[in-house]
């Protein structure tokens, strides 16, 4: 905050009135609050941070690639742009995430969706975000839902990416296809005995994370003088990004041929063509099942979990909502892959240290150096990447984002989000879920209106 000056008077005169400045942020204000939300808390913790979306970005990514040629030269480099201006415009680790229910349709229906379609989902789902966040809509949304239902979305999305990485970890994968192919080895450069050991590592260096209210949760421990260096020792060790330096490490000595295929240079940008078909197909098996999850796990969810991990730095839906519709306005046209902001990356970020916009900003910088130093090329290293470690680091980005639900202190409250949970989970569906999340926290409150009622505008006349 800027400090006032002694002779500064706290009352504002007419005279003062006159003369204050217009309302529009200067150019100057505009600088300094993109350098104060791109600056580091702590270099190696932001570093580390970064990593923490990866377990969800890459297996997506490397399965359109190989499953429906996306271009991954222009999509890191596009989604690279999206993580810099996001973590300039928020200042918190706000992540960019691939469109996951149009991934999985791309990647289940063959040859009938391929990336014409994709991308017309992908502008569709934008264009009709962008509208929900520029009338103000989604921000009477966001008002409206109940914390107990948000917080079953969370939870129902936490336990999935937990699900999906423990997925990772058990079995062998074949993303071209998104089915799993049988048992994975315990030893070897992609077994279980890594997994096991690089997710101890984890907990050790990160425990199960840090309280939201550290003064009272930690007061006894921190009187002990060697703990407290300990932490601080802990605190410095970059797991995730170890984990992630071990894993291309070991995809090269997995496939030391890969360096042949590597062709330095940028991928060619162009504009996709889609016809009328394209558009039709894109928005009715794509658009309509993401349209919900991107309402509710990508700008509900991620509003209210900012909140809950930075207080006093809560965004509103109708900004994350036009971030979003943006990114898909803009990128999509270029055979960018179609993104998003997500709670299970935020959580991710948060879990590994990222506490400002530099953690995405990182990110941001090396996957568009990436784009345009290796282009396409790049998808032969991704597709040797032991992917035992994606899992390691999307499990603990699940747990994160399912822990959120902590705070449901009521027996009704934590029936509504279990309800919202278990439906979203076994349907498959975030809609659903919150569909039958909504319509039983309705049924409580009417219950609990007449049921509080005086006895006078209940009885009959007459009656006792």
């Amino acid at each position: 905050m800027e400090s006032r000056s002694p002779q500064v008077p706290l009352h504002r005169t007419a005279e003062n009135l006159t003369e204050t400045p217009p309302s529009n942020p200067s150019p100057t204000n505009i600088v300094d609050k993109v350098k104060r939300n791109l600056v580091f808390q702590s270099k190696w913790a932001e570093l580390n941070g970064a990593m923490g979306d990866l377990g969800t970005y890459i297996p997506i990514v490397l399965a359109l690639t190989l499953a429906k040629d996306l271009n991954l030269g222009t999509t890191l480099i596009f989604t690279g742009v999206y993580n810099i201006v996001t973590g300039a415009i928020y200042g918190v680790p706000m992540p960019v995430q691939p469109m996951k229910a149009i991934a999985a349709v791309a990647i289940s229906n063959g040859s009938d969706f391929n990336i014409p379609e994709i991308m017309a989902a992908g502008i569709c789902a934008g264009a009709i975000l962008l509208v929900l966040g520029a009338t103000g809509l989604m921000q009477l949304v966001y008002k409206l839902i109940p914390l107990s239902v948000v917080r079953g979305i969370q939870l129902s999305q936490g336990l999935s990416f937990a699900m999906t990485a423990v997925k990772y970890i058990r079995n062998v994968q074949d993303f071209s296809k998104s089915k799993s192919k049988g048992d994975r080895h315990w030893l070897g450069l992609d077994g279980l005995v890594l997994a096991i050991v690089c997710a101890c590592f984890i907990i050790v260096v990160n425990g199960a994370g840090e309280e939201r209210n550290e003064g009272e949760a930690n007061v006894a421990e921190e009187r002990n003088t060697r703990r407290k260096k300990i932490r601080k020792v802990m605190a410095t060790i970059p797991s995730a990004f170890i984990i992630f330096l071990l894993g291309v490490v070991l995809a090269f000595i997995r496939g030391p041929k890969v360096v042949n295929d590597i062709k330095f240079g940028p991928s060619s940008i162009e504009v996709v063509k889609i016809t009328s078909h394209s558009w039709k197909e894109g928005f009715i098996k794509g658009t309509i099942p993401q349209l919900p999850l991107s309402v509710l796990n990508s700008v509900i969810a991620v509003c209210k979990l900012s909140s809950d991990l930075f207080p006093g730095r809560e965004f509103s839906a109708t900004s994350v909502s036009v971030t979003v519709g943006l990114m898909n306005l803009v990128g999509c046209w270029f055979g960018a892959m179609p993104c998003c902001h997500g709670a299970g990356g935020l959580a991710g970020q948060y879990k590994f240290g990222g506490r400002s916009g530099g953690c995405v900003a990182i990110l941001g910088a090396a996957k568009l150096v990436l784009g345009l130093i290796l282009g396409t090329s790049l998808v032969t290293i991704l597709h040797q990447f032991p992917v035992g470690l994606l899992g390691v680091l999307l499990l603990f980005a699940g747990i994160e984002l399912a822990m959120t639900c902590r705070d449901m202190n009521s027996k009704e409250e934590s029936f509504v989000m279990l309800i919202c949970t278990a439906v979203s989970l076994v349907g498959s569906s975030a809609a659903l879920g919150f569909v039958c999340g909504m319509l039983v926290h309705v049924l409580l409150k009417l219950r609990n209106l007449s049921r509080d009622q005086p006895c006078s505008t209940v009885c009959m006349p007459g009656t006792p």
